[in-house]
């Protein structure tokens, strides 16, 4: 009596033991399959009849069991297998929704006489030999109304059998997983919701962005046309060319943000099509920069390629755009006018443009989130200039597709450096 009284507080102490050892690997900050992972090797170090053995989860969608954690199994050779409802051991314990104790190898064999000849041979070859099991325990891994999959630890040897005492020391550590996919799965259904309000606020605050900002540009074309069609006022042909011009420059800015819009929403769907072709970097962007200096008296815009500069293979729509976005954007953010320089750089694999400017300049924390849509520079310098916060996200999109990168360097109160790169093309430089 002494004897089995030893033995039973021995085995509560390796259980004891084994929970605390599980529980402590299911808390651990790691992500839902390291913490199987992880179950299976402790249970596997701390219960001794299991040799072999696997978390099966249902996969709704599919209608099979997937093993999400295996000990003694190849895993990735046991990803091949999909167990139906009912089918073998995993079937029948998810379907009584309680464990079950296969204690000799002829209950095993029964219980899995149903397995398909597909699924039997990837457990042969995951294993590396017949499936034959000396005696298996299995429990169903649920949480209240929930039910997941579930927990089955098998021995391959009669000698090392499991016992009726081992069926609720694995209902334990099935309940433990149990826990912690619920707990994933409550979190990723929390992050959802977050993501899900996160991306409403946003449509949000766009679209009143969107609205002030193209409200702005209709406000000017309409109060000067509506000026110039009074009868009872008098303008004069220079005030009324001025007119003109303020309305074309508010036409321009419309045009401008609707380009954006319509290109950030190609970006998001993948539509970005580039037709790369042999560009000349620097006629480009005098040609670019020309259209820029006639909207604007009070930059002056110097562009500095090398005669030798080489020919790349891009698309020249998609790489005037990104021009533009970049020295739109200097011209927005040096609001008291200066230099703006527009210079290629030769390097060994690349092509590197910069367009410097000497305006506000970007303060630290603003730097990493420029290039994200609808971000706007936080100053009181900007609370007027006009704008989506599009361009340079699509730059960055036309830049990256290409095989490039966009960064930028900047001082507050001294200017930014808007920099994209480009990958070099022997082929189409020989061909110059």
């Amino acid at each position: 009596m002494d004897h089995l009284t030893d033995i039973t507080r021995e085995r509560q102490a390796d259980e004891l033991q084994a929970l605390t050892e599980v529980t402590k690997a299911l808390v651990a900050p790691r992500e839902l399959p390291e913490l199987l992972d992880a179950v299976m090797r402790t249970i596997a170090r701390v219960l001794q009849p299991a040799e072999v053995g696997a978390i099966m989860l249902w996969d709704h969608p599919a209608g099979v069991f997937r093993p999400a954690a295996a000990i003694g199994y190849d895993l990735e050779t046991l990803k091949e297998i999909g167990l139906r409802a009912g089918e073998s051991i995993t079937g029948k314990v998810f379907d009584a929704g309680q464990a079950r104790l296969l204690a000799a190898p002829d209950e095993a064999a029964r219980a899995m006489a149903d397995l398909r000849p597909f699924n039997r041979e990837v457990l042969a070859r995951s294993i590396g030999r017949e499936p034959r099991l000396g005696s298996a325990v299995a429990a169903p891994i649920s949480a209240g109304e929930q039910r997941f999959g579930v927990l089955v630890l098998e021995s391959l040897s009669p000698e090392r059998p499991f016992t009726p005492e081992s069926v609720p020391f694995v209902q334990i550590l099935a309940d433990l997983v149990a826990l912690a996919i619920d707990r994933e799965r409550l979190a990723q259904r929390a992050d959802a919701v977050r993501e899900g309000r996160r991306a409403e606020r946003t449509r949000s605050e766009v679209l009143a962005t969107l609205s002030h900002e193209l409200r702005m540009p209709l406000s000017t074309i309409k109060g000067y046309a509506t000026a110039m069609l009074i009868d009872e006022l008098h303008w004069s042909d220079a005030q009324r060319d001025q007119f003109l011009q303020l309305i074309e420059e508010a036409c321009d800015d419309m045009e401008g943000m609707l380009r954006d819009i319509l290109d950030s929403s190609l970006a998001d769907v993948d539509q970005l099509k580039l037709e790369p072709q042999p560009v000349r970097l620097g006629s480009l962007a005098r040609q670019v920069a020309g259209e820029l200096q006639h909207r604007s008296e009070q930059h002056r815009l110097v562009v500095d390629f090398p005669q030798d500069f080489p020919i790349v293979s891009a698309d020249e729509r998609w790489i005037k755009q990104v021009l533009r976005n970049i020295l739109d954007n200097a011209v927005k953010y040096s609001p008291e006018g200066g230099l703006i320089v527009l210079r290629g750089e030769t390097r060994r694999a690349d092509v590197v443009v910069s367009v410097a400017d000497q305006g506000i300049g970007i303060s630290s924390e603003d730097v990493i989130p420029l290039f994200e849509k609808y971000f706007r520079v936080r100053s009181v310098s900007t609370l007027h200039v006009p704008g989506t916060g599009l361009g340079l996200p699509i730059a960055r999109a036309v830049v990256e597709a290409h095989g490039g990168r966009i960064w930028v360097e900047s001082t507050v109160g001294e200017g930014s450096t808007i920099l994209f790169s480009l990958p070099r093309d022997p082929s189409v430089e020989e061909a110059r």
